[in-house]
């Protein structure tokens, strides 16, 4: 019995010993100001959000948010360009401290990862050509619509669409406007301002000009983090908030969406 208290108070100590010894969780915010850089996953295939120019170099609307947050930070910004699919596997296996890619708030989504207050407007719909004729899920029935793996698109149109639909995924955007403009599919689902930018493209008359079919929902943009990290999320939000009252993100806003962010969204400090 003295051998078995013995054994039970070495336990005790050892796990004690242990408990006190264990390294206390990181705190991603520390770990950026220590590191002097902040990490930003962002599109590189998706304008007026993220493109690369003629010299190679990124640019968009996440892009310069992604520089107005490290900035505001007081640290150097790593762009790290992603697609879609691979956005939150990035975030989740610490490649990335914060997500800055047209990434919409879903419940599926806020399991994984956390999210900040919206900073841009962005609807998502149909879009085809005005041969064919679609106003609801219903009228995609026996039809093929293309979208880019993972989006919030995808995600909408898989749940909603007649199992009788095709879905094509593609592995980024360029690949779907590609099959669109090369007639593969006669529809896609995406964002209103790419659709737009598609449209630009194209000369006046073209049968390839994409027409909105209807609207599949209407979202926003916000920056992802990894979940139980509220000094960052504090901080971020802290950044967004500011330049929302003074005017400095709705000018970013407007200059590649040429459209004001909303007052519902620009009010929206949450």
């Amino acid at each position: 019995m003295k051998s078995l208290k013995t054994m039970a108070s070495a336990c005790a100590l050892l796990l004690g010993l242990a408990a006190h010894l264990a390294p206390a969780h990181a705190d991603a915010l520390d770990d950026i100001k220590h590191r002097g850089t902040l990490r930003v996953a962002v599109p590189q295939d998706f304008p007026p959000f993220g493109s690369v120019d003629a010299s190679m170099q990124l640019k968009g609307l996440d892009i310069e948010v992604s520089k107005l947050i490290a900035a505001k930070l007081g640290v150097k910004v790593e762009l790290v360009p992603v697609v879609s699919a691979n956005r939150i596997p990035y975030l989740q296996t610490n490649k990335v401290d914060l997500v800055i890619s047209t990434l919409g708030k879903s419940e599926e989504r806020e399991k994984v990862i956390a999210f900040s207050q919206i900073y841009a407007p962005f609807n998502n719909s149909v879009f085809g050509r005005v041969t064919e004729k679609v106003s609801k899920p219903e009228d995609l029935a026996g039809k093929t619509i293309g979208v880019a793996r993972g989006t919030f698109e995808d995600l909408l149109l898989t749940k909603t669409v007649p199992q009788s639909t095709v879905i094509k995924r593609y592995d980024d955007n360029n690949g779907m406007i590609s099959a669109y403009l090369s007639g593969q599919v006669p529809l896609i689902g995406t964002g209103d301002f790419v659709a737009s930018g598609m449209a630009d493209t194209l000369p006046a008359g073209s049968p390839n000009k994409p027409e909105a079919k209807y609207v599949i929902h209407v979202s926003s943009c916000r920056v992802g983090l990894n979940k139980d990290e509220p000094k960052l999320l504090a901080a971020v939000n802290d950044v967004l908030t500011s330049a929302k009252k003074s005017g400095e993100l709705n000018a970013m806003v407007e200059k590649f969406l040429h459209v004001p962010i909303p007052p519902d969204m620009l009010n929206d400090y949450k």
